[in-house]
């Protein structure tokens, strides 16, 4: 048996551009065959309000919205994770965090401040994966890969070229990890992007040590399988 996993998705709840609630985002995924979601709302200036902004490890409750609806409902079929789309001040760049606990959100304060050196040395302490986030969309900017594990080489929202950049990018650098997802926002997003897998992903630590063993296939309509 295979299993299908969406990696980037956003809620209503949290997401400023996300347009659809959470529950209805996992309705629409089971009914498209999928087995499971990873939540990544963004964790970006943007999320938080004015008076947060500066002080976003205050309002975790609100940045978990999205996620613990969803969470709700998850079955023994259909899981839901927690993982972070993080954007850092003053950057347009975004780079997706798989492995989130929440008690890794309420205990390391604001993570925006840190950018991508001392952010990915604090993943790597706490057992999590960077990769970049759609990195040939406008105004992307490439980082030194010493501080990413991979890249998002098919993203649902981005044109082809931009993909088949991406994936030549993760090749010429060597990248261990390559990743696919929908960055689903709204319904025309659904189920354009993820990976399948030939076992199930119940928990992250499941998610970890499948996306570094390499053992699976990505969704997407370069691979022929949207």
């Amino acid at each position: 048996m295979q299993y299908k996993y969406e990696l980037h998705c956003h809620t209503k709840e949290t997401s400023l551009c996300g347009q659809v609630p959470a529950g209805e985002i996992v309705k629409m995924y089971k009914e498209a065959g999928y087995n499971g979601i990873v939540i990544t709302d963004h964790y970006s200036p943007m999320t938080f309000k004015p008076s947060r902004v500066w002080r976003p490890q205050t309002d975790i409750d609100f940045y978990l919205s999205g996620y613990k609806e969803a969470l709700k409902c998850a079955d023994e079929n259909f899981s839901v994770l927690l993982g972070m789309e993080i954007r850092y001040y003053a950057t347009a760049n975004d780079y997706l965090v798989y492995g989130v606990t929440e008690e890794f959100l309420r205990n390391n304060g604001n993570l925006m401040k840190l950018y991508p050196k001392k952010f990915y040395s604090l993943a790597k302490e706490n057992n999590m994966l960077v990769v970049q986030a759609h990195p040939f969309r406008k105004m992307m900017i490439r980082i030194n890969p010493a501080y990413l594990d991979g890249a998002e080489v098919h993203n649902g929202k981005s044109d082809v070229e931009s993909n088949f950049k991406a994936a030549q990018w993760a090749d010429k650098n060597n990248m261990a990890i390559r990743v696919s997802g929908s960055d689903f926002h709204r319904p025309h997003n659904l189920a354009t992007g993820g990976i399948i897998t030939d076992e199930p992903i119940k928990t992250n630590d499941d998610l970890l040590r499948i996306l570094r063993s390499g053992k699976y296939e990505m969704i997407g309509e370069e691979f022929n399988n949207v």
